[in-house]
């Protein structure tokens, strides 16, 4: 079972690999509740809309990058990608040309 916080982390980082694939409408509603940290609440009255309007809207965001990350797994590449550069981190190469691949990697 995920906390809260798990599924925050995991939103954002959706909406960084998927967040152009998103409606206008989506990308509003996600980033009011996970980057701004509004309750539903909040928004139904910022938007004049219903809290349940604002779930459904929510509810329906997280599952569309869900299934893009399910067939494109972008987020799970890049942790990935992220895990090794900070193994060959605290391994402290002093092979100047692997640090500089490192570097490269990381702006990949």
């Amino acid at each position: 079972m995920t906390s809260q916080l798990e599924k925050t982390q995991r939103v954002n980082l959706l909406m960084d690999c998927y967040e152009d694939l998103l409606t206008d409408k989506q990308r509003q509603y996600l980033s009011l509740y996970y980057e701004e940290d509004l309750s539903l609440s909040e928004i139904a009255e910022d938007l004049q809309v219903s809290r349940n309007a604002v779930y459904d809207q929510l509810k329906r965001a997280v599952a569309s990058l869900e299934e893009y990350e399910a067939k494109l797994h972008l987020m799970e590449k890049h942790l990935k990608r992220m895990e090794l550069i900070q193994k060959i981190e605290n391994q402290k190469i002093d092979n100047q040309q692997m640090k500089d691949y490192l570097e490269m990697l990381k702006r990949i």
